[in-house]
């Protein structure tokens, strides 16, 4: 038996959003930990963003956690020490197939125009080639890869 919606019963509808065409890598801003200028690998193959932390220390109890930042790989220009609030810790699989368990953070990335909060697993990648990695996640409803490209977002700082 078919059911009837009432005559005032409105209907969901989701704002269209346009995406935004962005490169295989891009310059990203983290405003709420005071950082620009950070080189950020976009990974469709990972679910969970991912930001190297220098230092991290557990503060409270784990609640809240303090690391430096350092946005360009080979000097100190724009290093930033952040403390903040954890908001969950989640068991990742790297890309070498060790499982972690990583605090996860909440904050504002600035990615080609288009400010959204996002979340954050903390970990070291000096054994990357990128500071950070963009995933699936803070990717979805916002933009659009294309991999032939790079820094389409934004110059250089």
């Amino acid at each position: 038996m078919a059911t009837r919606k009432s005559p005032g019963a409105k209907k969901r509808t989701r704002k269209r959003i346009e995406p935004v065409v962005i490169g295989w890598r891009e310059w990203v801003d983290l405003p709420d930990l005071g950082v620009t200028g950070v080189k950020a690998k976009i990974d469709t193959g990972a679910r969970t963003s991912a930001l190297h932390a220098i230092g991290l220390v557990e503060l409270d109890g784990g609640d809240r956690v303090r690391f430096d930042i350092r946005p360009r790989q080979r000097t100190r220009v724009g290093m930033a020490t952040v403390e903040c609030d954890v908001v969950d810790r989640r068991h990742i699989r790297s890309s070498n197939g060790r499982t972690e368990v990583r605090p996860v953070i909440r904050t504002q990335l600035q990615l080609a125009g288009v400010t959204k909060t996002i979340e954050l697993t903390l970990t070291n990648r000096d054994e990357m080639g990128f500071r950070m990695l963009i995933g699936r996640q803070a990717l979805r409803r916002h933009f659009m890869i294309d991999p032939a490209t790079s820094f389409r977002g934004a110059e250089a700082p």
